[in-house]
Order: structure tokens, then sequence, then C-alpha cells
């Protein structure tokens, strides 16, 4: 039988052993919690890719749908503009209506019975007429005669020195200009007067 006194490394060799297995059960821990670590690690990035992946889904879906709205407030926009073209000249159809029959009637009329006469009022009434009808539409004309000249308003096509009006108040039409609802569709063509020299 060895008795532990007759061996003094052996105690040395056991308290060896503790240290080592206390450190051995250390480092295990530290792995198993490093091995616990890189688990959740792991699992945290699955997630985040899965949420990131769910956004982007999102975010293709959405682009999907704004672009399909885009195109339908496109064609929306489109079909308006025909259709409101489209009333314009139904509007207008029987004014033209209107001309087919004057200028009909004209050809068959006798001129020395005095039909021109006739033939004048019916185009004054088809130009009232197309007048009224292009109102309706917010068609408005363009005050010139005795205004001063706009050259926002008015295209200054001569320039007649006269005393009879003051510089640059307008004397003369040439065509007449139109505002569509409150902008310019086409400046008056006028003549503005100068002071001689």
């Amino acid at each position: 039988m060895f008795i532990e006194e007759d061996h003094p490394e052996w105690e040395l060799n056991e308290a060896a052993n503790v240290d080592m297995n206390e450190a051995m059960n250390e480092i295990l821990e530290e792995a198993a919690g490093s091995v616990d670590l890189l688990e959740q690690l792991k699992a945290d990035l699955a997630a985040a890719k899965e949420t990131a992946d769910e956004w982007q889904d999102r975010f293709l879906r959405k682009a999907a749908e704004l672009e399909n709205y885009r195109k339908r407030m496109d064609k929306e926009k489109t079909e308006l503009r025909i259709s409101s073209q489209s009333a314009i000249l139904r509007d207008i159809l029987p004014v033209l209506d209107g001309f087919d029959r004057a200028l009909k009637y004209f050809s068959e009329a006798d001129v020395v019975t005095g039909s021109v006469e006739q033939y004048r009022e019916g185009v004054e009434l088809l130009c009232r007429q197309m007048f009224e009808t292009l109102e309706r539409a917010g068609l408005t004309p363009i005050a010139t005669e005795g205004k001063p000249f706009d050259p926002h308003l008015h295209e200054a096509l001569s320039r007649v020195e006269t005393l009879e009006a003051a510089d640059g108040i307008i004397i003369g039409e040439l065509r007449r200009g139109y505002m569509f609802k409150d902008s310019l569709l086409r400046p008056s063509q006028v003549i503005v007067a100068g002071q001689p020299n």
C-alpha cells in the first residue's frame, strides 16, 4: 500500500490536475458561450436578411404600383384632353353646317335679286353663333381700340404717326387676339399710334 506522505509529487500532480480541469471547464464554458453567440448571430443575420427581403419585395411592389398609377394618369389625361376637344368640336359642328348651307344657298341664289344682302346677314349670324359657342368654352376677345399697347397681349405690326391719339395707344386692329380662360391664346395684331417728329 502507498501512502501519500511517501509521494508528495502526487499531491502536486493532483493539484495541477484540478487546476487543469478548472481551466478546461472555463475554456469549454467560453467555447459554449461563443457557440451560442455564433448561433445567435447567425439567427439575427437570417432574420435581418428575411426583413430586408420583405422590404425589397414591398419596395418593388410599390414601385410597380406607382408606375401603373403614372401610366393610368397619363392615359386618363389623354382621354380627358380628347374628350374636351371633342366637346368643343361637337359645339362647332352646327356652325360648320350653317356655313355649308349658306354656301349652298349662295351658289343657287340669284345675285341680282338682292340675295347678297341675305347672304351677308346669314354669315353675320353664323359668326355670332360661332363666337357664342367659343365664349361658352372660355374664349374671350382682347380689347384693343383706344387701349394702351401691352406687349403681353398685343403684337404691334405697324406704328403710325398721328396727333389724333396719344403715343402708345392702339388705333387699329388687324387680327383679333383671344384669351382662353386666364391665359393668352393668341395676341392681337395691332397698329399703334406714335407722336410725329
